[in-house]
């Protein structure tokens, strides 16, 4: 099994439950990567390694979304 590491993501620009949603959909589309939870201005993931992080990082940027490494 796989050891994977827990990162909290800070991100600016969200606002509602529809930001949330879209989060949590380009998320949900990354190799490496499982969702713990989303909510506003924060996510909190489990990722198999650094670059599945970077990855996650910028399939939130891609969504519309300003979001780094808390």
């Amino acid at each position: 099994m796989e050891q994977t590491q827990t990162a909290a993501i800070r991100i600016e620009g969200m606002s509602c439950g529809g930001c949330v949603r879209s989060v949590e959909r380009a998320l949900a589309a990354c190799s490496g990567v499982k969702v713990r939870e989303v909510e506003v201005g924060r996510a909190e993931i489990e990722a198999v390694d650094e670059p599945a992080v970077a990855g996650a990082i910028a399939a939130i940027e891609d969504a519309g979304f300003d979001a780094a490494r808390a």
